[in-house]
């Protein structure tokens, strides 16, 4: 290689190394700017570590698909949803709770947890733990995308009991409304 070019190497290698610094340095700018919404306080920056006062916020989603997904699950089989127009739980022996009150008991992060992870809570005195003490429920968290996860919550979200219903067997019964 002419000695000419030297300089033009390096100068292009240090450009490069510039560039390669200054993308990484606005990459973990941006890592660590708070999600939209969310502000952190300016004493305490975030530094590999959960901000003071962080609560994860579960996201709105659809509640037309998220009833798309009911259907596609078939989750009708097992639990039953007053005032809606699905078949009627065709397996008693894996009946799950009645839905149609859950929306407003529960937070939409415990609704989620019940759909990927349904051993973390289980009421224990209805029927829906099985003989080695998990849930009769499936987890679902091979099943369904994270945007259908999302949506299915905001359709058992927006659920609300038919006004004049009374409770159902199988129901949540130790359960009060808020």
């Amino acid at each position: 290689m002419a000695p000419a070019r030297w300089p033009t190497i390096l100068l292009a290698l240090a450009g490069l190394a510039l560039g390669v610094a200054a993308e990484r340095s606005i990459s973990l700018a941006a890592a660590q700017a708070p999600p939209p919404g969310k502000t952190l306080p300016p004493a305490a920056p975030h530094v590999h570590g959960t901000p003071k006062g962080w609560r994860f916020t579960w996201p709105p989603g659809d509640p037309a698909r998220g009833r798309e997904v009911f259907q596609k699950l078939e989750c009708y089989s097992c639990h039953e949803v007053q005032g809606e127009q699905f078949p009627g739980p065709s397996d008693t022996t894996h009946l799950g709770p009645e839905l149609s009150a859950m929306g407003p008991m529960h937070p939409p992060e415990y609704l989620a947890e019940a759909i990927i992870n349904p051993s973390a809570v289980i009421e224990r005195n209805h029927g829906y733990a099985a003989a080695d003490g998990s849930s009769k429920m499936p987890s679902y968290s091979d099943a369904l995308t994270l945007q259908e996860t999302i949506d299915l919550v905001a359709y058992l979200k927006q659920l609300k009991p038919p006004a004049a219903a009374a409770p159902m067997p199988g129901g949540h019964a130790g359960h009060t409304m808020p």
